[in-house]
């Protein structure tokens, strides 16, 4: 049986982050959110419909870090989001279960699997950037595109400001 923790969150990521150097804190952990998972979860992680679905607002979840890096390594049985750690259910028990025990709940393999250093940090990522956060900001939208983007005009006219935020 799959603990009650998966009910809350799919965390639907699509191609995996190619390894990089982490320039400061916290940056290495948005680029392997911004490959891995923002194609589902969007930017600002509020989900909405993607690649392997309409996935869950990771601002709303209830799960712990570990929790989330346990969703990002085993996928979510029954649903679009795909495990991302290579031997997942043929080497590694995910909750508990191999592949023959699954009988045919399989959540999908990823298109690129991530090491576990890109996981710990893609469930970083979520519990310090996103789990309860409100609606999302400018100065969230500014950090994710950079400060050249028209992408977040929308949250700056809504808050008021013309002018490009700048979060550090």
């Amino acid at each position: 049986m799959l603990p009650a923790v998966l009910a809350g969150l799919a965390l639907a990521c699509g191609p995996a982050w190619a390894q990089g150097a982490r320039t400061a804190a916290g940056e290495g952990d948005l680029a392997v959110f911004k490959k891995a998972c923002s194609g589902c979860h969007k930017w600002h992680g509020g989900g909405g419909g993607g690649y392997g679905g309409d996935a869950l607002s990771l601002r709303k979840t209830q799960l712990d870090k570990e929790q989330v890096a346990e969703v990002v390594r085993c996928g979510r049985p029954g649903t679009g989001m795909p495990y991302h750690l290579r031997g997942a259910y043929e080497t590694v028990k995910c909750y508990d279960s191999l592949k023959a025990d699954m009988a045919g709940n399989m959540p999908p393999e990823t298109a690129v699997f991530l090491r576990p250093a890109e996981i710990d940090a893609v469930a970083t990522y979520v519990v310090t950037q996103l789990k309860g956060k409100g609606d999302p900001t400018a100065a969230e939208c500014t950090a994710f595109f950079g400060t050249t983007s028209r992408a977040c005009d929308v949250y700056r006219k809504k808050e008021g400001s013309d002018a490009p935020t700048v979060s550090h």
